[in-house]
């Protein structure tokens, strides 16, 4: 999976003169005052000023990890490679470690499953049948839109994601605590280091004490 920066707009002090210019106040220069304004800002849920700092990703991951990163909405915009259009070989995500399902919960993972040499073949012959058969379909000139349906949602897809500094601190709070998959967690682990790069001071308080940050 890969998380590259394409461009950002403003700095932790757009979000300062962005919540100044109240009183009609503009900064050139960041001070340690404009820390505690920051602070005070993330702190009671202001979000407008971090509204004005603007990010944009392109981001490679499989099928299952989009669709759940595609739920936060709010303040964000995403465009997606379509295989209705496009028909090149696809790349697929291979499971390092298979986990447990949990004890007390109906969703995440608990512990590690050693699946066994028959299991791991079947799942290797599973991938590979499912992209000869969408070759050959393709080869029967069956559209893209409908070959692709046969692909598994390990398939590898890639997407721009472009929103606020307060969105995505809001993607990284939900998808950076321990319950969250952990696919999904390592898409928000390189999201969070790359924002945390940018704007320092506003992701310090914007992404909550105790969540996975680099």
């Amino acid at each position: 999976m890969k998380v590259e920066l394409v461009d950002s707009m403003g700095s932790d002090l757009s979000v300062v003169n962005a919540a100044r210019v109240s009183y009609n106040k503009n900064k050139t220069v960041f001070e340690d005052s404009d820390e505690r304004l920051i602070a005070f800002l993330a702190r009671h849920n202001h979000w407008t000023p971090f509204g004005h700092a603007f990010i944009t990703f392109r981001i490679s991951a499989p099928i299952f990890v989009a669709r759940q990163l595609v739920k936060h909405q709010v303040g964000l915009v995403w465009n997606e490679v379509s295989r209705r259009y496009v028909d090149s070989p696809p790349d697929f995500f291979e499971v390092s470690e298979w986990r447990g399902r949990p004890k007390n919960s109906k969703q995440g993972s608990d512990g590690k499953v050693v699946l066994g040499t028959d299991l791991e073949n079947r799942i290797n012959a599973h991938r590979q049948d499912s992209e000869k058969l969408y070759e050959d379909l393709l080869e029967q000139n069956v559209a893209p839109e409908q070959a692709r349906m046969v692909l598994p949602q390990s398939t590898y897809t890639e997407w721009y994601w472009s929103g606020s500094l307060f969105a995505f601190s809001r993607v990284c709070n939900l998808r950076l605590k321990p319950d969250a998959q952990k696919e999904t967690r390592d898409v928000a682990l390189h999201i969070s280091e790359i924002c945390a790069n940018i704007y320092p001071v506003s992701w310090k308080y914007l992404v909550k004490e105790g969540q996975e940050i680099g």
